[in-house]
């Protein structure tokens, strides 16, 4: 509705420097083991843009405009739920739990309010382990995720993504990223739930590259290749495959290889 519109539209003006407490102490290590993907993938690809490094910047992706495929190789953060009682005189986004007297009558309920679960989750770029700028410093949350420009982009793949801390008790960090990229516009997303083998990722991806680029459709490839990796004696282990999780539209790319995409 137009109401729900202003709301998002809101929100999203709003996200900009917006950070959890909880990332204060997260820090990352490299991830080598990217440039064995980019070096099995953008073969395949027309003309990729690629950035890594310090050229891997949180600025840097909210300048995309609307890429065919957009690839993703860096940690995730997913924050463990917490839920904070405000201030009396401060009911914003508050949860009424009502409690009930032993003959049913109710009494006064405690108010809980629960952070918002698309600060609780994100992505880790350049700079995130000093974010010495107030504004983009090297971390963009789910919220601000959201606000990315992605109409037209048939694919987003975010791989050796890896927990942060803690775990998750609804779902609601998990699954915040995802439902971000939808808000974003992207029709479907391919993602690591946990950070797996640099080898087993690369040779995952460049075969499910290969299966969607000549025209099989997005989901069935990714269980193809999730079967090849399980006959495969290296691989044949779970935690090699079963990580990955595809959602949004199924259906075949028709002609992305030709398109541009985002490395």
């Amino acid at each position: 509705s137009e109401a729900e519109g202003r709301t998002l539209s809101r929100s999203l003006s709003e996200a900009e420097g917006r950070r959890s407490a909880g990332i204060a102490d997260l820090r990352f290590g490299p991830l080598p083991g990217t440039q064995l993907e980019i070096d099995a993938i953008a073969p395949l690809l027309n003309n990729p843009v690629i950035l890594t490094e310090t050229d891997a910047t949180e600025a840097a992706l909210k300048q995309v405009q609307g890429p065919s495929i957009l690839h993703i190789a860096t940690h995730g953060f997913f924050l463990e739920d917490v839920e904070a009682v405000p201030p009396a005189d401060d009911t914003r986004s508050a949860t009424i739990i009502p409690t009930f007297t032993g003959d049913g009558s109710a009494l006064r309920p405690p108010v809980v309010s629960r952070e918002n679960p698309l600060l609780r989750s994100g992505l880790a770029f350049a700079g995130f382990n000093t974010r010495a700028s107030a504004g983009e410093d090297g971390v963009l949350t789910a919220l601000e995720a959201a606000g990315l420009r992605l109409r037209g982009t048939r694919l987003v793949v975010m791989s050796a993504c890896e927990t942060g801390v803690g775990s998750v008790a609804t779902g609601e960090g998990v699954y915040g990223l995802r439902r971000a990229l939808v808000m974003a516009g992207a029709e479907s997303q391919l993602m690591s739930l946990w950070k797996v083998d640099d080898y087993a990722t690369a040779e995952l991806m460049q075969l499910y590259y290969e299966r969607i680029l000549s025209g099989e459709d997005r989901s069935e490839s990714l269980r193809q290749v999730q079967l090849d990796l399980l006959a495969a004696p290296a691989y044949a282990h779970p935690y090699y495959w079963s990580s990955f999780l595809f959602s949004g539209d199924w259906r075949p790319l028709d002609g992305a290889s030709e398109q541009p995409a985002q490395l």
